[in-house]
This record gives structure tokens, sequence and C-alpha cells, in this order.
């Protein structure tokens, strides 16, 4: 069985609130570990009132304070808009507190709008600096974790691992001279993706943290005990994209009957460029689809995104999921 994983966002749903939403997250979280996921981790988004995720640390504390085994980290944390000392002294606190359990995935896109990047006091010229911060950031969690005499407490000597993440061949790139292991995110920017597993596997040196390539590979699956009921369950994800396109900033909406009167023929062709990693069905097609993005990608691990509207519904599709792929 590859490893499934989680991508958490923490939602926020029509009729229910913000803390709602993380408790949700939490209880998914729980939920996972007992049928077998790998890992969940959350995102950095700001200014998005349906993302409940900002201070991606803190979310990562109270999903792993009620879990006990599942990996918990960061699907990733949005460098330029951070210190890399700062980040080694969030992550080594969390690894301190639930050790062998973080993980600390790193991306160099702001995760929000401009007006929101005033606001955080970063300026967009930072994501030159990605590289180099990320070496920083490695080296205060080192076993010396030291830089010119400042060290990260905690954070030193914590080694929590970290990740490459992206939807370009930059990151992918990166990765490899690295030698860390590299996320995909696919499940919204597909259309690089063979190019990126391809650059990254070819250039990739071998590291103190990993010997070989480790990919992992994000995708959309809603799962339901029919084919109908899934189609039906993915339109409050295929409505989310419709909005973003629009500007419009909303929570999370109920499936609807026919998405075809919501979208215009346009927004349905850019969100189909955007969800084009995505199998949506029973059980079977489930199982038929994710084998084979598995073998067109040799994947190490699937990263799963499942936006659901009823969390009931939703666990059950990380339920069929992972016996689709046991």
């Amino acid at each position: 069985m590859i490893p499934l994983s989680i991508l958490e966002l923490g939602r926020v749903r029509q009729g229910s609130d913000r803390r709602t939403a993380l408790d949700d997250a939490r209880t998914l979280a729980q939920h996972a570990e007992r049928l077998g996921y790998r890992r969940i981790w959350v995102a950095e988004h700001h200014n998005s009132p349906a993302v409940t995720t900002a201070a991606t640390s803190i979310v990562i504390a109270h999903i792993a304070a009620g879990t006990s085994s599942i990996r918990v980290g960061a699907g990733g944390i949005m460098l330029p808009n951070h210190a890399p000392y700062v980040i080694a002294e969030q992550f080594g606190t969390l690894e301190t507190l639930f050790p062998g359990r973080i993980d600390l995935g790193l991306g160099r896109a702001p995760g929000t709008d401009q007006n929101t990047l005033r606001a955080l006091r970063r300026s967009p010229a930072n994501a030159e600096n990605f590289p180099q911060d990320v070496r920083e950031l490695q080296a205060f969690l080192a076993p010396d974790g030291a830089v010119q005499g400042i060290e990260a407490v905690p954070g030193s000597d914590t080694a929590v691992p970290l990740w490459i993440l992206g939807s370009s061949l930059f990151g992918a790139q990166l990765a490899a001279a690295m030698g860390l292991p590299f996320g995909f995110a696919s499940h919204f920017a597909p259309q690089a993706l063979h190019q990126a597993l391809a650059l990254y596997r070819s250039g990739f040196k071998p590291s103190a943290q990993l010997d070989k390539p480790y990919a992992l590979v994000g995708v959309n699956v809603i799962a339901a005990d029919t084919h109908e009921e899934a189609r039906h369950l993915a339109t409050s994800q295929q409505m989310s994209f419709a909005d973003m396109f629009r500007g419009v900033r909303g929570l999370l909406q109920p499936p609807i009957e026919d998405i075809e009167a919501y979208w215009t023929p346009h927004e349905k062709y850019q969100a189909g460029q955007m969800l084009a990693c995505s199998v949506i069905g029973s059980r079977e097609t489930v199982r038929s689809g994710l084998t084979g993005l598995v073998k067109k990608t040799r994947a190490d691990e699937l990263m799963i995104v499942s936006d659901v509207f009823d969390s009931a519904k939703r666990l059950r599709s990380l339920e069929l999921i992972a016996q689709a792929m046991a």
C-alpha cells in the first residue's frame, strides 16, 4: 500500500464557525490515524474567510495534541513570510512536545495577496532569498544549532525533517540540490507535475536527511458509496474555484444538483485546468484512478485533498480512499 496522507485547510462551512472548523480538523486527524494515514499537514493561507490554518504552528499543536501516532506538519510554511529563526523556534518547540511526529514543508509563495503581504510586513522580494533561508533554517535545527552565535531554543538538535513544496520546476531543482523530499502541489497546479518530478529525480544529490529521491504528489479525491453521490459532493469544491476566479471570498458551500448552472464555460475551463489531478467516484473508481496516478508519476506517497462540505461524508470519503488503496 502506497502511503496516504492528508492536506487540511480547516475549511469554514456555511452555517458553521471557525472554532468548529479547527475542531473538525482534529477529528479528521483522529479518524485518519485510525485508518492508517501516514501524516496530516496544514497549509499557511492568509486573508481567506474559509481557511483557519493561517497560524500554522498553533493548528499543528492543536491536531497533534489530539492524536498519538500520525505525523503532523506544515504543508507548508511560506518561508518568505517569516524569519527562519522564528520558524526554527516554533517547529523545534513542536518537535520537543511531540517527538518524532513533526514535519516542516516549506514553500516560497506568499500564500496570500499583496495587501496582506504588506500587513505581514514582508516584501515580495523575500522570495528571492528562499534557498538561503532554507539553509539557514536547516542550520538552526542541526545538532550544533547555531548561526553566527545564535541558537534556536527549542530548535537546535531537533532535526525536524524539511520538505520542499512547490508547483514549479524551481522547487524540484532546489529539493534535488539539497537532497530533500519534494512535494508537488498537483492538487491545484498540475501542469508541470511530470517535468518537475523528472528534474527532481535526475538531479537528486543525497544528503544527511535523505539518501534517495522521495516524491509526494497532491491529488484531489472525493469518494462516496456511489459515483453519482461523489460527483454531487464535488460541486462544493468546484464552486469554491469558480468563486475564486470571481474574486469572491466566501465559505465552503453545500453541494448543488447542477454545477453547470453555477459556473460559466470559461470558469469551468479554468477550474478544469487546476483540478485536472482529481479522482471522483466510488471506491472502485478511486482505486483505478489513484493506481493509475501512481503508475504514471512513480509517486512515493499521495497527499489527499478531500474537500467535502458534510463532515460525516468527508470522514466516509477518507475511509473509502483508504479501503481502495489497501
